[in-house]
């Protein structure tokens, strides 16, 4: 609550006091579509992570989301104030009556006011979570993550990871149970089987711990299909838990690891697909690589006589060295007879120096 301001005292010298003035309080943003303002159990959306610019990500978000849903789901239909449905006409003489169709008429414009993607407040600071009407979620994020794999364009600056988010409930272990026994079928329960993981991240909540929450959803998983295995290098499905305070944001996606763990920044830094040669470039390949191994065996066979000859001509010098290598050993075993005699000089004078030394 604010403090008051007083006013300063009149100059005659009384002591009048002054009317104490309090400031209007800060009321909490509204949302412009008329839904929730904050992120709460039974919203399904996008959860995008930013690096210190909320504002900017929510901008870029409206933008790529709205870019992307006009081409998956068509461009979304608005409807004028003058359109909404308003009450009767005619003079209704049961009061009830006319309530209940006024309160009716409020709820259907409100409705008629929601938008595709909507904003609202996480609670979390660099998290943004995008509310979806209409829409699913995961399916839009994957089309995004796939352009942007196969383009390579970067079209977003602020943004780091969009994840999608196909359910919320409470962030307790026994509402998480729950909620999962249902929300894993479509993926997990017989005949649907698949390899998955699971990856969990916790933010402002410390009453959750991450050994127990994994459990408890691989021990459903189990249980929907016996089939389903554990595979942490490439698997077919990724379970995200995303805890937000007291919220808990599921999702099921594809493409985990392909796609960056969802990482739209890194998503662009792949190294893409090396092209595959076409058929006449193939053929080319193959005939130069015939012409060298062609040309090579030829300059083999030439070579051969020569190294014959080589091999010939070889024969008599090492002859005739083999005849000359005698004066050659001699003169060497002179030269080792003439150093023998300085190295014994050498150890002889050694020796007597010693001697010297010691007597």
């Amino acid at each position: 609550m604010a403090s008051p301001v007083q006013q300063p005292l009149q100059s005659g010298g009384s002591k009048r006091k002054g009317k104490a003035q309090y400031l209007q309080a800060k009321r909490p943003r509204r949302c412009d579509g008329g839904g929730p303002r904050q992120l709460e159990p039974g919203l399904q959306g996008i959860l995008i992570t930013c690096n210190m610019n909320e504002r900017k990500c929510v901008g870029e978000a409206y933008n790529l989301l709205n870019e992307y849903g006009d081409d998956l789901f068509g461009p979304e239909k608005f409807t004028d104030k003058d359109q909404q449905p308003s009450g009767s006409k005619g003079e209704d003489d049961d009061a009830e009556a006319a309530l209940k169709k006024e309160v009716g008429d409020i709820k259907a414009s409100a409705e008629m006011q929601l938008r595709r993607f909507q904003s609202v407040e996480s609670g979390v600071n660099n998290v943004v979570f995008i509310r979806t009407l209409g829409i699913e979620p995961e399916k839009l994020v994957h089309h995004i993550l796939q352009d942007i794999y196969k383009t390579k364009k970067k079209k977003t600056r602020v943004i780091l990871r969009m994840l999608p988010i196909s359910g919320t409930c409470k962030a307790f272990i026994e509402d998480m149970k729950k909620y999962a026994e249902t929300f894993l079928e479509p993926w997990f329960k017989a005949p649907n089987k698949g390899t998955f993981q699971i990856v969990y991240k916790s933010r402002n909540n410390s009453h959750i711990h991450r050994e127990e929450v994994i459990k408890v959803l691989a021990g459903i998983v189990g249980c929907l299909n016996s089939e389903n295995k554990v595979d942490l290098t490439n698997p077919q499905y990724t379970v995200v838990v995303e805890i937000v305070k007291t919220v808990c944001c599921l999702s099921v996606v594809k493409d985990y690891l392909l796609f960056r763990k969802y990482n739209v920044q890194e998503v662009v830094k792949t190294a893409k697909d090396p092209p595959q040669p076409t058929a006449e470039q193939a053929a080319q390949a193959g005939d130069g690589k015939e012409a060298q191994l062609g040309s090579a065996h030829e300059g083999s066979h030439q070579d051969d006589p020569a190294s014959g000859e080589r091999n010939q001509r070889v024969e008599p010098e090492n002859s005739a060295e083999l005849g000359q290598t005698q004066p050659a050993s001699e003169t060497a075993e002179a030269k080792e007879g003439g150093a023998n005699p300085e190295l014994s000089g050498q150890v002889t004078e050694g020796s007597e120096s010693n001697e010297k030394d010691l007597s």
